[in-house]
């Protein structure tokens, strides 16, 4: 009886979503030939850095604020709060090794500090920790040296994280740390080695082109020309940077009637300061502004809080912002565009919340679209803050095949990689989303602090997040 149950209740789902598109065909049509989200996205890409707290953040939201206005929100309005902003000074690594004769040379290398890296300057051996998973930091010995990670890890298990990588290496006593793009092209990394505060340590990314010199140089790296009779390699690690005081936003509006519970539609507009952010994340942004059209003609029974959160690649600040600031009771769901866009096929990563995962099922059945639902739990996108807080949540992605962000996070995350008709597609379908998440037959119970604590640690995400200090002080 059970699954009797369960099977109607899921194909009721189904014939809901069919009801809704085909109510929505004309806005879901008029979206297939729209030009609107190309020319949303060449404004943005064309503001320049969208750095969280600078100038072209502020010019990048009202560029928000005006496409939101455009799609038909209602009560469109920005909230500004404080932040440590982060700016980019120089970084340098010089690293000297004895040749033959005996003599010592020093060569240089391109590098791109981290954001919220201090400003400094260490010396010591560089220690290879492949792919700076705890396990192989536990194997090296990483104290007073500075150590050398991929951006990448291996298959077969979850992505560790950036972050997670720095904390561990910097609490087992590295002094410095680097961070090597697994990606060929001459492109170093970048990306925040906190949430929203200066780090320990000096910490830079490296192209793999110069990854593998260092791995050449490095303490334990494969082909090491640093054993035998030879003197170890010494590496300087400087960085110049600034942390000061400074001011992000979010752009907020409305879709549906203004009820006291809401669905809340969330992607951020802020990227690195190094390239366009095209791709991250701008497609997302762009996806929720095409999406937002749809919703403002759709016959929604909760109101769609429809916003774009500021400095999101430097700790979630915004999405934090909107979190506290909110009655969370009064939320029932949350869905994240990070990623969408993209590629070619929908992602939604379901949080550890069964019911969320259901939506996106029913979504894909009912359209014949391909949407992959994944139901693990991580901390690194806009909704953490509200995930781990109960609310349950999707965060929709696309996925290149590839494993790690590709072009993300480098120069080369520019315009000319998008295809727009993702971005189309995909607001489609994230309208189709939200639409069910407001559904009132659409039960989505609140998230079990102790069951989500149990599905992160079931994926190994608790030494990491700890060595990040994101592990919440109420899940021991």
């Amino acid at each position: 009886m059970i699954d009797d149950a369960t099977d109607a209740t899921r194909s009721a789902a189904v014939d809901r979503v069919r009801e809704r598109a085909a109510a929505l065909a004309p806005a879901l049509g008029a979206t297939w030939t729209d030009d609107e989200p190309w020319r949303f996205l060449t404004d943005l890409t064309a503001t320049g850095s969208r750095m969280a707290g600078s100038e072209g953040e502020r010019r990048a939201a009202g560029l928000v604020a005006d496409a939101f206005e455009r799609a038909g929100l209602a009560d469109v309005r920005t909230e500004p709060f404080d932040l440590p902003t982060w700016e980019r000074g120089s970084a340098s690594l010089d690293v000297t090794v004895s040749g033959r004769d005996g003599e010592p040379a020093t060569r240089s290398f391109d590098a791109l500090a981290l954001p919220y890296s201090p400003a400094g300057s260490v010396a010591g051996e560089l220690v290879d920790v492949g792919y700076g998973t705890p396990a192989e930091i536990d194997e090296r010995e990483v104290e007073g040296r500075i150590a050398v990670a991929s951006t990448t890890t291996p298959s077969g298990g979850r992505f560790v994280h950036r972050m997670e990588k720095f904390g561990y290496a910097i609490d087992a006593g590295a002094v410095g740390f680097v961070f090597v793009n697994h990606l060929d092209g001459q492109l170093p990394p970048t990306g925040s080695l906190t949430f929203g505060a200066e780090a320990e340590a000096v910490a830079v990314g490296v192209s793999k082109e110069t990854g593998a010199w260092l791995r050449e140089y490095a303490v334990g790296g494969e082909g090491a020309i640093t054993s035998g009779s030879r003197d170890v390699a010494q590496a300087e690690l400087s960085v110049e940077a600034s942390t000061t005081p400074g001011e992000s936003r979010n752009v907020i509006g409305r879709a549906g009637p203004d009820t006291d519970e809401r669905v809340l539609l969330l992607a951020h507009y802020d990227a690195h300061d190094i390239a366009e952010g095209a791709l991250d994340n701008g497609c997302g942004i762009a996806t929720v502004a095409t999406a937002a059209g749809i919703l403002a003609d759709a016959d929604l029974p909760l109101g769609v809080d429809v916003v774009a959160v500021g400095a999101e690649e430097v700790g979630l600040l915004g999405a934090e912002h909107l979190a506290d600031r909110l009655d969370l009771d009064r939320v029932k769901g949350v869905v994240n565009v990070d990623g969408a866009g993209r590629f070619r096929d929908l992602v939604a990563l379901a949080h550890a919340s069964t019911a969320a995962a259901s939506v996106a099922e029913a979504v894909s059945a009912a359209t014949r679209q391909p949407v992959e639902v994944d139901a693990q739990p991580h901390p690194f996108s806009d909704q953490w803050p509200f995930v781990r807080r109960g609310v349950p949540a999707l965060q929709l992605h696309s996925d290149s095949g590839d494993r790690g962000r590709g072009w993300g996070h480098t120069h080369a995350d520019t315009r000319d990689k998008v295809d727009d008709r993702n971005v189309r597609e995909h607001a489609m379908l994230t309208a189709l989303l939200v639409a069910e998440f407001a559904s009132p037959e659409r039960d989505l119970p609140r998230l079990d602090r102790d069951e989500l604590a149990a599905a992160f640690r079931e994926a190994d995400f608790e030494t990491g997040m700890r060595a990040a200090d994101l592990w919440p002080a109420d899940w021991d």
